[in-house]
């Protein structure tokens, strides 16, 4: 894949990116390696000072910095815009915390003094996709630039700009040269930087064979990986709950981003005495949003990021259609220039249909009526994913089955899922392993060192 800049909404290449030498490579890491001997010794204070430059960059330029993910990878400029003020909350949580999650933890032993003690690494590969061009990357790099580590960043090749956009956030902010780049590098490269010795360790959020292959080589070379791979999300209403706002939830958690995101809610599973109530409602929700220029105000959805996605996801609703899946509405690819697909909702999926348990990537509901709890609970879990899960009910042991029961990093109950600066977020099973964000987060790529003193 080239790295470019392929306006979605058009199919128009806008701009062609020539790939980092291996001689520019070289020089990046090593910069990288210079850079972390002296920035590690840098006091929190002084790395918060830098961060917080970086959170006003991005709230004083939200607007801009959302055109080019917009023009990148095509999600309506109005949430661009809302994941760059995200990224500056980040910014300034870890600003504010930093320092107390990496503090010296005393530990009483035989020993006069035990402690625990917290130190950077060096430099940290992030592999990142495309859906959150920034969101993505940041919530890797704040954590790891205020723990003292130097980033890496290989961004997906089709937001090239978005990963310079970064680059250059943090060099306004005053953070030194070499402590975080862009390498506009294609997947071919990635194997050779991650066993380079100056790399310590590698962040991935992608999907699970890029994660299989990063774990793989990292393995090798015995070095420290996070995955945040792929997601199946269940989203569960039983009768207690209040149905007309899980409707309403229902159809932003499956089209929040045009569809494309991991932790979208994929898997609607809904007990049979308020089935025809909800799907009435949430199909009627479906049909409701505007599918246009993302650019607009007005945009609900906009186009997918690429042609190749757009045709993976005709292909995944047509053969569930063709393999006994009823389609209640959408499901076709809208007859204009972009890659724009109708928001589509089915029902009746056969258990082997790629509708019943694959990663759909788009504006794409599957519907499943369940006669209980314990129906529900098997059906949200059969699948090979366990990122995140929404369960909807009033009923408090209700409640407490699914934070229980459900096989998920991530539980919200009368609630859509979404990723949080404060909280730890990551998946179990092939939704990968680690945690970004929070106190968790920030201790991924550090050194946990135990000090014993006589």
């Amino acid at each position: 894949m080239p790295i470019a800049t392929i306006n979605p909404a058009t199919g128009e290449t806008l701009k062609i990116f020539e790939p980092l030498s291996d001689i520019d490579i070289e020089k990046k890491l090593e910069l990288a390696s210079r850079t972390f001997r002296s920035y590690r010794k840098k006091s929190f204070s002084e790395r918060g000072a830098m961060m917080q430059k970086a959170a006003n960059i991005l709230e004083q330029e939200k607007t801009q910095l959302g055109r080019i993910m917009t023009t990148e990878m095509g999600k309506p400029l109005w949430s661009a815009a809302e994941e760059a003020v995200k990224c500056a909350w980040t910014c300034r949580y870890y600003v504010e915390n930093a320092e107390r999650f990496l503090a010296d933890e005393v530990v009483q032993t035989n020993a006069s003094l035990s402690y625990i003690h917290y130190q950077p690494l060096g430099a940290i590969l992030a592999v990142m996709p495309w859906n959150f061009p920034f969101w993505q990357v940041f919530r890797f790099a704040v954590p790891a630039l205020m723990a003292g580590n130097v980033g890496l960043l290989k961004h997906a090749s089709n937001v090239p700009q978005c990963a310079l956009a970064i680059e250059d956030i943090f060099r306004r902010a005053g953070f030194p040269e070499g402590a975080f780049q862009t390498l506009l590098i294609g997947s071919d490269k990635v194997d050779k930087v991650l066993q380079d010795r100056r790399v310590m360790a590698a962040t991935l959020t992608g999907s699970e064979p890029a994660g299989k292959q990063v774990a793989s080589i990292a393995g090798k070379v015995i070095k420290k990986t996070v995955l945040e791979l792929g997601g199946s999300d269940p989203f569960i209403v039983m009768p207690s709950s209040n149905i007309e706002e899980a409707a309403k939830t229902a159809v932003k958690a499956r089209t929040i981003n045009n569809g494309q995101s991991c932790i979208a809610a994929k898997r609607f599973i809904v007990h049979e005495k308020i089935f025809n109530e909800f799907s009435e409602q949430f199909v009627e929700g479906m049909e409701k949003l505007k599918v246009s220029d993302p650019m607009l105000d007005d945009c609900d959805v906009g186009p997918l990021a690429t042609d190749a996605i757009l045709e993976e996801l005709d292909h995944q609703v047509q053969t569930s259609i063709s393999m006994g899946a009823r389609l209640l509405t959408g499901g076709k690819r809208i007859d204009k220039p972009g890659n724009y697909y109708q928001p589509t909702v089915l029902t009746d999926i056969p258990k082997n249909a790629p509708a019943y348990s694959d990663e759909l990537f788009g504006p794409v509901a599957s519907l499943f009526c369940v006669r209980d709890i314990d129906e529900a609970t098997e059906l949200a879990n059969d699948t090979p994913f366990g990122l995140a899960a929404s369960a909807w009910t009033n009923n408090q042991k209700e409640q407490e089955h699914f934070i229980y029961e459900l096989e998920s990093g991530l539980v919200f109950i009368n609630g859509m899922v979404a990723s949080d600066p404060r909280l730890p977020f990551g998946g179990v099973k092939n939704s990968g392993y680690g945690r970004e964000l929070g106190i968790y987060g920030i201790r991924e790529f550090v050194n946990i060192k135990t000090v014993w003193i006589k």
